[in-house]
């Protein structure tokens, strides 16, 4: 066993605590301040060299000063338990059970953020950041507006790392990328007439019915596709009338549409064209609107591209000889992630990225959620190397 690895089991009981302490607290989307004051006591307590909060929440911790600047970002919001009854253990109990953490946000994603703080301060302690500054960000508002939270963090402490590692998890396999989102907005408009003499108005849930079925056939056809395949899914209809007894003069669709490396924004403006064609309809990216725990207002777009880091790449190098030294092997291989991450604002910014964290991402959002201690230990060890090599 290396000395990093020496180290870090030192502490093993202090990482994995602090990980139940991270989900005893519920902390949903618009309600992280508990989570965030939890997470500024321990970078204090670790001797952070600064530890900040900016107007949305989110909170930066600083280690070193040096030219090399590397950076990993966790978010601390969780979707919410509305089935608390159907949970085998309670999910706010950060109950340590055959091995596994158990609760809301274990794998999703407060195992990582306890495995990075950790990480930080071992490599402080140690001398392994010599000319280096680490950050370690804890964000919010992810589940809703994942990378609005980085995008407003970076630009309020004029921040631009030379790498960032996004700590979502992959069952600790290294991950070099993830599928783009596009969320759209489609409204079909009608003329509103009594339910009794409907053919004096024009049914916009019928205007929209063809459009449904385009849809259905658009991600059948995205499914014939060689190679990796994106997907096409109405995930929300609603109607405006006049009453229970009027017709329809407006309808509208929400669709989630995830792109694979290769497809462009032209792309999907293309789709969204031919779904609307010949139709009393429009589309439009379905912007969100959120307030942060701190009030501030957020407005989100969810148009980003799906991205991937070369495996040649420094970054990537520098992960496969911190994985080396962490476990001993080289990796046999490497993941890319379904769904979108915090990834997209530092991508978007030409920042070099790559994924890594403890937990399987397949658990997330479930009913018993949980997480292996010891992937928990060993992220916290991997992101220590990682600070030594890049």
């Amino acid at each position: 066993m290396n000395t990093i690895n020496l180290l870090t089991k030192k502490i093993e009981n202090d990482v994995i605590q602090f990980a139940q302490s991270l989900v005893r607290i519920k902390s949903y989307s618009s309600q992280e301040e508990e989570v965030i004051k939890l997470v500024e006591q321990k970078m204090k307590s670790l001797e952070y060299d600064e530890v900040k909060i900016d107007a949305m929440g989110n909170i930066l911790g600083r280690i070193g000063s040096g030219d090399k600047v590397i950076m990993f970002d966790s978010h601390v919001d969780t979707v919410e338990v509305n089935n608390e009854e159907k949970w085998d253990i309670p999910p706010f109990s950060g109950q340590i059970s055959k091995g596994r953490m158990h609760g809301r946000g274990s794998v999703d994603m407060k195992s990582s953020v306890a495995a990075s703080v950790y990480a930080g301060a071992l490599a402080s302690q140690n001398g392994l950041n010599e000319d280096k500054t680490v950050y370690v960000s804890c964000t919010v508002n992810e589940e809703d507006c994942d990378g609005e939270n980085l995008k407003h963090l970076l630009k309020e402490f004029d921040l631009s790392p030379d790498y960032m590692v996004i700590c979502e998890p992959s069952n600790n396999v290294i991950t070099l990328g993830h599928n783009g989102k596009a969320q759209i907005k489609i409204t079909t408009k009608g003329v509103s007439a009594h339910g009794a003499e409907p053919e004096k108005g024009v049914n916009a849930i019928y205007e929209m019915a063809e459009i449904i079925q385009r849809t259905e056939q658009i991600n059948k056809n995205i499914q014939t596709k060689e190679g990796m395949k994106g997907t096409l899914v109405l995930s929300r209809i609603s109607s405006v009338s006049a009453s229970l007894n009027a017709v329809p003069s407006e309808c509208e669709i929400y669709l989630d549409r995830r792109m694979v490396p290769g497809e462009t924004e032209e792309n999907i403006k293309y789709e969204m064209e031919q779904l609307v064609k010949g139709k009393n309809a429009t589309w439009e990216i379905g912007t969100l609107h959120r307030k942060s725990w701190t009030g501030l207002d957020i407005k989100y777009d969810p148009f980003h591209p799906a991205w991937k880091i070369e495996k040649d790449h420094d970054l990537t190098k520098a992960c496969v000889r911190a994985y080396k030294k962490n476990f001993g092997v080289t990796p046999s291989k490497f993941d890319f992630w379904s769904f979108s991450t915090n990834a997209v604002t530092p991508v978007s910014l030409g920042i070099p990225t790559i994924g890594f964290g403890p937990g399987d991402y397949k658990m997330a959002h479930m009913t018993n959620e949980s997480c292996p201690i010891d992937q928990i230990v060993d992220a916290c060890s991997f992101y220590t190397h990682l600070i030594s090599q890049v």
